[in-house]
């Protein structure tokens, strides 16, 4: 091998690799470089896609997403209200299940679907007991509770564009652009929380809730299909939105039925969401890769 590498050349000259070698090599390593300037040729989106962290936006993830949100009300408030633990003893428990799997998910070199998942039901568990403990027990309510969160997400994405460049929810690869990601939804999460919450104690019910954060969410669809609206805003406005619905959807599973709920038990109403969540990671495809309509380079 090292006189093949050497043939063409004197002895004891350094051989120097091609050019065109070394953008395949540091995708190897992780450093996920090779689009960069002193590359011979830009990563493909094939490779990128394959590479990426986080599952390709199909039907299929709204689905889970809203189950997810779902379960992360009724778990949220099984442990907070029917185990009576509190809002910040439940936070803490929820935040530690959160940093457990997020480390994981990071560290992952490749995307694993229920990993991915299991983030994304922490975030929203936690979600539930901090919007409910900035609410209620630090007495913040619900305009003031979610005018600080909303501030927050806000804040997460501006340091994310001005950290990365750009806000890129497609590939998620590196662990830098990947903390983001988690934490925006980890903070957008706990803002759909109070969001549901205030809707829905505002007059509307559990039901009109529901019916009014679905409606946002067909309209986020609607600018999505037929505009060129750009496709991040509209990514997170719709991630946002599930979390509401998923929450009005819970409280409307197990809220009593004087204050317009169904009375179900908040803990077979989260097993029984789980097993659905799980059935529909199996069912519905799961791929590392973008979003189906992200907009491609000129």
């Amino acid at each position: 091998m090292a006189q093949a590498g050497a043939m063409g050349s004197s002895a004891g000259d350094v051989v120097t690799l091609p050019r065109w070698e070394w953008p395949g090599r540091r995708l190897v390593n992780g450093l996920f470089k090779a689009g960069g300037e002193d590359a011979a040729e830009p990563v493909s989106e094939e490779i990128k896609a394959i590479l990426s962290k986080v599952p390709e936006v199909t039907l299929g993830f709204w689905i889970i997403k809203i189950a997810a949100t779902t379960l992360g009300e009724t778990g949220g408030d099984a442990l907070s209200m029917s185990m009576d633990l509190g809002y910040a003893v439940s936070t803490f428990i929820f935040f530690a299940l959160f940093a457990v799997l997020v480390t994981a998910q990071i560290r992952a070199n490749r995307f694993h679907a229920f990993l991915y998942w299991g983030v994304i039901v922490a975030t929203t568990l936690a979600g539930t007991t901090m919007a409910d403990f900035a609410d209620r027990s630090l007495g913040m309510g619900y305009p003031g509770g979610a005018s600080i969160l909303f501030v927050l997400v806000m804040l997460s994405l501006g340091l994310w564009r001005y950290t990365m460049g750009k806000i890129s929810f497609d590939h998620i690869v590196s662990p830098k652009v990947e903390t983001f990601y988690w934490v925006t939804i980890l903070m957008s999460n706990t803002l759909g929380t109070a969001l549901g919450d205030w809707v829905a104690d505002s007059g509307p019910g559990y039901n009109g809730g529901a019916l009014i954060f679905a409606g946002g969410i067909a309209i986020v669809a609607a600018l999505y299909f037929f505009t060129k609206t750009p496709r991040a805003g509209l990514f997170w406005s719709a991630f946002i939105l599930t979390r509401p619905l998923g929450a009005t959807l819970g409280d409307l599973l197990t809220k009593p039925r004087a204050d317009g709920g169904l009375n179900l038990s908040r803990y077979s109403s989260t097993a029984a969401i789980a097993v659905f969540m799980i059935g529909c990671i199996l069912i519905f495809p799961q791929r590392a890769g973008s979003h189906p309509g992200h907009d491609k380079p000129e």
